[in-house]
């Protein structure tokens, strides 16, 4: 381990690699999997298995709506009883009473008029994947993104003994259930060659490309962490960070890890960050990636 925990890799624009810590270790990639159900749906939008601005599953949003958190879904992260049942290790709530703890059937306001972030909601988006492909998300999202780019250790954790080779112990005995829209394990390089191909477009074509990169602005600096401005795209927290401009990706976190995979196009030479630390503080880990992209 390194000496201040962090594990990550640097891409540069050829691919080549600059790795700090425990880089060859597998690592769950948490909030990082909506990136990625986000290109899944993308792909199946292109080949007209899935819709971006039809009405989704008889319901008032849509899928981009879903996509990017505006369609007034509840999210499950502000519950006490769900964090407390992490803590005891308890299996994952079945589908239907996580769905009634958080009254997902109430819109907290409607489609498109505001943002909340909701997990929930990109569970919804794995089930439309999952219907449009006929297949579990792991089969769905090895046809979609991993297959294509030849990754051979990144998968979708299905259960806890998926986690045991997950560096680190704190999540041995851990339900990868509780993240209900999936949790996607694999090595820091596999999480940043994932959004540098597709940011460089040669996994999505150009023109879902921009519209993944639609952001809606949600304001300026956040505390403790190193953005100066922030929005939401497809799947994508897109703003800038302080001495590193432009950063495209997304952060995560679960049980003592936090994970931040960010693109830094405005950099002298551009570069693709996978940083994954110990802790709950995201920041950690986007104050990691900012200072890799930096070169420090």
């Amino acid at each position: 381990m390194t000496e201040d925990g962090v594990h990550g890799v640097s891409l540069d624009g050829y691919g080549r690699a600059a790795h700090v810590g425990r880089t060859d270790a597998v690592f769950a990639w948490w909030s990082f999997t909506k990136t990625i159900l986000a290109i899944a749906a993308l792909r199946l939008c292109h080949e007209q298995r899935l819709s971006l601005d039809t009405p989704f599953a008889g319901q008032p949003y849509t899928l981009r709506h879903l996509l990017q958190h505006r369609a007034g879904v509840p999210d499950y992260f502000a519950l006490a009883a769900y964090h407390a049942a992490v803590a005891r290790r308890e299996p994952a709530w079945p589908r239907q009473k996580l769905l009634a703890a958080t009254g997902s059937d109430q819109l907290e306001f409607a489609p498109g008029t505001g943002w909340r972030y909701s997990n929930v909601g990109y569970l919804f988006v794995r089930d439309a994947i999952e219907a449009a492909t006929g297949s579990d998300l792991n089969t769905a999202l090895e046809e979609l993104v991993f297959g294509p780019l030849g990754l051979r250790r990144t998968r979708v954790a299905r259960g806890p003994a998926d986690l045991a080779c997950v560096h680190g112990p704190s999540l041995r005995g851990y339900d990868p259930g509780w993240v209900y829209h999936g949790c996607v394990t694999g090595p820091a390089t596999e999480a940043a060659a994932i959004l540098a191909t597709t940011m460089s477009g040669r996994l999505l074509r150009a023109d879902s490309l921009a519209i993944m990169l639609e952001r809606h602005e949600l304001g300026g600096a956040i505390e403790g962490r190193p953005w100066t401005s922030h929005g939401y795209g497809l799947g994508l927290m897109i703003g800038t960070m302080a001495g590193a401009g432009r950063a495209i990706g997304h952060s995560g976190g679960g049980p003592e890890g936090v994970c931040a995979v960010y693109h830094f196009p405005d950099l002298r030479e551009p570069r693709t960050i996978a940083a994954f630390t110990g802790g709950t503080d995201e920041g950690r880990a986007e104050w990691s990636a900012a200072r890799l992209a930096l070169g420090a």
